[in-house]
């Protein structure tokens, strides 16, 4: 079966993803063909797999077509954000507990370990668990056993272990952070997630599918992406990846007046949440020397057939608007050209 765009329709899945939750895998560049290679090549196996790569690259989205092309499919998918588990619930929440194991434990917890009894277990973000689950996840991997908190039973389980970090483990362990047993227990698969910046000619393929389904997911009728907007996208670095470009594109279409996508001043200074320059201003200036680009071939005619509005896929009060807020002027001397859209 080959990797794409699927639509998971699974039985109950505990704490796994919604049923209804799209799972979208889309690209044709040469770094994304070898991802699905391995996908598909360690899918059909039990094989533990790590998936690497920065925050926003689709590490979970990965993690559930693999489980989506195993033969686990039709098990639970039951993924845990390590991030989001406060150290002292993570042990109950991850192996469960007994009626009466602490203070606040008024009734037994089947932990997310036995929920995935028979399907896969997703660890997101496996760099931030404390040493002493570690331990217990190792056993885990190696023998299929763990009792729950404040029980002596041993419980066995049948359950794929997915992995997803964006540290480097291996600087993890020589720190003293992760056990060096558990990380050549969990690597036994590694697959790299590529960052967006260095498949930029999937933006306008991946741009278009997300727009079809955000604007599906808020019931408004956008279905138009002009060239010089895909080439803005095209042309930006995308610190936040995948999930950056999401955000922006529902942002769009939400803030979009017509059917044709928008990029308005909200989105520019919101679009992510990454450290280092403001990506806002980046956005913005590669906004400022694409329209700048287009004034200059149009001769700086903003109106009529042959005009930069048209161009833009604006119209002329909004190119107005957008050139006083983002400075424009006719003085100003484009320093580089835009980036020329590549198309996959």
């Amino acid at each position: 079966m080959r990797l794409g765009s699927f639509q998971s329709h699974q039985g109950p899945l505990g704490e796994s993803a919604p049923d209804d939750e799209p799972v979208d895998f889309v690209g044709e560049s040469d770094t994304l063909r070898y991802v699905r290679m391995r996908m598909e090549q360690v899918a059909p196996t039990s094989a533990t797999v790590l998936l690497l790569g920065e925050t926003g690259t689709g590490k979970g989205v990965a993690a559930r077509l693999i489980h989506l092309l195993s033969p686990r499919r039709d098990a639970r998918f039951v993924s845990v954000d390590c991030t989001s588990l406060p150290a002292t619930l993570i042990e109950s929440e991850l192996f469960g507990r007994e009626k009466g194991a602490f203070t606040d434990a008024r009734s037994t917890q089947v932990g997310r370990c036995e929920l995935a009894h028979g399907g896969t277990l997703f660890l997101d973000e496996i760099g931030e668990l404390p040493a002493d689950i570690q331990s217990k996840l190792l056993r885990i991997l190696q023998h299929g056993q763990f009792e729950r908190l404040g029980s002596p039973r041993t419980i066995r389980v049948d359950v794929r272990i997915i992995a997803a970090t964006n540290r480097n483990l291996i600087d993890e362990v020589k720190a003293g952070r992760f056990r060096r047993d558990l990380y050549y227990r969990l690597n036994v698969f590694p697959i790299t997630l590529p960052p967006l910046r260095e498949r930029q000619g999937d933006v306008p393929g991946l741009a278009r599918h997300l727009v079809s389904r955000l604007a599906r997911k808020h019931q408004r009728h956008v279905d138009t992406i002009s060239r010089p907007v895909l080439e803005t996208l095209t042309a930006y670095d995308w610190p936040g990846n995948v999930r950056e470009l999401e955000n922006v594109l529902e942002r769009a279409i939400i803030t979009s007046p017509d059917s044709a996508l928008q990029l308005l001043e909200p989105l520019i200074s919101e679009t992510s949440d990454t450290d280092g320059d403001a990506p806002g201003t980046m956005l913005a200036d590669v906004e400022r020397a694409h329209i700048l680009r287009i004034l200059g071939v149009s001769a700086w005619r903003i109106e009529g057939p042959r005009g930069a509005a048209r161009a833009l896929g604006l119209k002329p009060s909004t190119l107005r608007s957008r050139m006083r807020k983002l400075g424009v002027r006719r003085s100003q001397v484009l320093r580089r050209p835009a980036r020329s859209l590549h198309v996959a």
